[in-house]
């Protein structure tokens, strides 16, 4: 799911969402877990939900932030990130 950092952007013509939510599922860490020869600062080792900053199309302008819990768990911190932010 991708969303605006800035809600008022989501009214500009030209504005594109720059944060994107994603879940993370137990298989994919697990995978990772077993081959963290392979790994990076940014390698997920935790199932959850987590979003970073990031234009479509480009690679993310931050490290994924997370595991939460739910969905909404996830967007409530991303918002309260951006209103500090602003």
């Amino acid at each position: 799911m991708q969303a605006y950092s800035d809600p008022r952007r989501a009214e500009e013509p030209p504005a594109l969402p720059d944060v994107e939510l994603f879940r993370f599922t137990e298989l994919e860490a697990n995978y990772n877990l077993q081959n963290l020869d392979h790994a990076n600062e940014n390698t997920l080792t935790e199932p959850g939900w987590y979003y970073w900053y990031c234009q479509p199309g480009c690679l993310p302008d931050s490290g994924p932030i997370g595991p939460f819990a739910t969905e909404a768990e996830c967007r409530r911190d991303f918002e309260s990130d951006c209103e500090v932010g602003q």
